[in-house]
């Protein structure tokens, strides 16, 4: 049995509504249990996504992924002059 992960937007949305029934007097126990997350779960998203909205976390998304594009391009390129050097010194 698997059980379906929450996209990043809806983990930043779930930390909000811990935020607005803590707001209206819940206990915090209480409106972690609401969202349906164990503490340990809610503690572990609030130190990775806490303060975050969502444009923040487009952003992020974007940067993580022209972050992964520029490390293939580098380790490309590392490779091209690997082979080229081996290639000048003859040992082909």
């Amino acid at each position: 049995m698997s059980t379906k992960r929450p996209k990043p937007e809806e983990i930043v949305v779930k930390l909000r509504q811990v935020e607005v029934l803590m707001g209206q007097g819940m206990p915090r126990i209480d409106a972690i249990r609401q969202i349906g997350v164990t503490e340990q779960t809610y503690y572990r998203w609030k130190k990775k996504y806490g303060g975050m909205g969502l444009e923040q976390l487009k952003e992020l998304k974007r940067l993580q992924k022209e972050n992964e594009r520029l490390r293939r391009v580098v380790s490309d390129l590392t490779l091209d002059k690997l082979i080229l050097s081996e290639a000048a010194k003859g040992n082909f």
